[in-house]
């Protein structure tokens, strides 16, 4: 589940892209709908993500310093919020243009640089990544509640599906609770696809593959990122029929409602 830094970088763009577009789109009484994240409206999700790139502008770990400059990120938020709608949109879009100059000239060494990221300890690249999965996360939790159609497909979809693809044997172990000696497959359709396995087998962890699974659960992609992100109710989506489980019906029906493992 790596991607090669061109391959990072063009999704990085691409969340950049995606967000401006969304901006242009909202009309003055959109920006303060409530978003999917309970302390933000929809302006304050704008803010967060053009903060954090703010913070990260100009910035690339080095061996001897390599924790993010985050303490950037209060002021600008401070100042963010006395902006009008026009003004905010334009420092954002600002902040995207100097962060793809910065990100043009990295090299793949810069890009192996050990780094703190949000997940802990790691690398530049690492970082990047959930730089890429917390834009598309940010941008459903924008456009659910506003009703709005998304492209659901694509590399910087299937790099968000990585981070919960990567974090199952937790999922699976700390959140659903699963016992030892079952197994379980999560069959996530449209638009992208993927069938992920996990077995526990003294701890939980994810295998290649499961010849006889004691459950099946079956979610498309958006919803099965949005539950795994806790933002939208289980129930809603059960009765919604965007996620559902055969086999073992005690442990489908708990699976489908406890794979948040981070807000």
């Amino acid at each position: 589940m790596t991607t090669s830094r061109q391959q990072t970088i063009e999704n990085l763009n691409t969340s950049y892209d995606q967000l401006e577009q969304l901006m242009a789109r909202l009309s003055p009484s959109d920006w303060d709908v409530q978003s999917l994240c309970p302390d933000w409206t929809v302006r304050g999700v704008v803010t967060h993500l053009a903060s954090v790139e703010h913070a990260l502008d100009g910035w690339l770990p080095t061996e001897d310093d390599n924790a993010p400059p985050f303490d950037r990120v209060g002021p600008w938020t401070s100042q963010a919020d006395a902006m009008s709608t026009e003004e905010l949109v334009a420092a954002t879009t600002e902040i995207f243009a100097s962060r793809r100059e910065l990100l043009a000239t990295t090299t793949d060494e810069q890009f192996a640089t050990a780094s703190m990221t949000p997940v802990g300890p790691g690398t530049y690249h690492r970082f990047m990544d959930v730089r890429v999965f917390d834009f598309w996360v940010h941008e459903r939790d924008i456009t659910t509640p506003l009703g709005w159609d998304t492209s659901d497909g694509g590399p910087v979809a299937e790099r968000s599906l990585d981070e919960v693809d990567m974090s199952m044997g937790y999922i699976v172990g700390k959140k659903i609770g699963l016992p030892d000696g079952m197994g379980i497959a999560f069959e996530v359709t449209g638009p992208i696809t993927r069938s992920i396995y996990a077995k526990v087998d003294g701890r939980a962890a994810r295998v290649e593959a499961l010849d006889d699974p004691d459950v099946t659960v079956t979610a498309d992609a958006v919803a099965f990122v949005q539950l795994a992100c806790g933002r939208v109710d289980p129930q809603q989506m059960i009765d919604a029929g965007r996620i559902s489980w055969t086999g073992d019906a005690t442990w489908g029906e708990k699976a489908a409602r406890n794979l948040a493992f981070t807000m």
